[in-house]
């Protein structure tokens, strides 16, 4: 079991950076047999990486054509970020942060801050966020937000694209620690709402830019 899980998740990293690099676009169908010929993996752990993907909406299964890569929509993105700004702000005031996860939070900025590439400090951006409410204990929750942020990361990788993005991220995290550090947890969750306010109103933006 745990080799066909570590295969899965090859599997997934390896869709997952096709996507990103645009190799896979939307709407592109996802060939099973292809796939593993390309990667020398079976089908069994390509069918639960396909799975678990199609969960997190990434993909979806279409009759008669098999996996494609979803589409963006407005609708779909909003929906997304309103519910990670409230599951994130609901586990952080289940959260006692102690001094040495604060201090993993600077950590993850001052990382962000020594790229300019918005490619390359995006995942920091992701795993601030993850981060961020690691201490609570409703694994549930935790999982669903897991799920939404691997989906999050596809819109992200298609439309924040500004340089601008990382350094207004940074201001924003970096307020939201020193209200944390200060032990002021319902400003930082009323920083939190507003961080991921802003994230959603440069993405529904960006797609306006594209559909025009």
């Amino acid at each position: 079991m745990g080799h066909v899980s570590v295969l899965r998740d090859k599997i997934k990293e390896h869709l997952l950076l096709q996507i990103r690099e645009g190799q896979l676009g939307i709407g592109k169908t996802i060939n099973l047999a292809a796939l593993s010929r390309a990667t020398g993996i079976s089908v069994t752990p390509i069918r639960e990486a396909l799975s678990q993907l199609e969960h997190a909406r990434i993909i979806k299964a279409v009759p008669n054509r098999g996996f494609v890569v979803s589409p963006l929509s407005k609708s779909e993105v909003k929906d997304i970020i309103s519910t990670i700004a409230q599951l994130e702000i609901m586990a952080l005031d289940a959260s006692h942060l102690n001094t040495d996860e604060i201090s993993a939070l600077k950590n993850i900025l001052v990382r962000m801050e020594t790229f300019h590439h918005i490619s390359e400090g995006l995942p920091f951006h992701l795993e601030f966020h993850s981060k961020l409410v690691q201490a609570c204990q409703n694994k549930v929750l935790l999982q669903v937000l897991d799920d939404l942020r691997l989906r999050l990361s596809f819109y992200e990788h298609q439309l924040l694209n500004k340089p601008q993005f990382l350094e207004s991220m940074l201001r924003q995290n970096r307020s939201i620690v020193d209200a944390i550090e200060e032990d002021n947890i319902p400003t930082a969750a009323l920083l939190l709402k507003m961080n991921w306010m802003a994230i959603l109103e440069l993405m529904i933006a960006q797609m306006d830019v594209k559909k025009g």
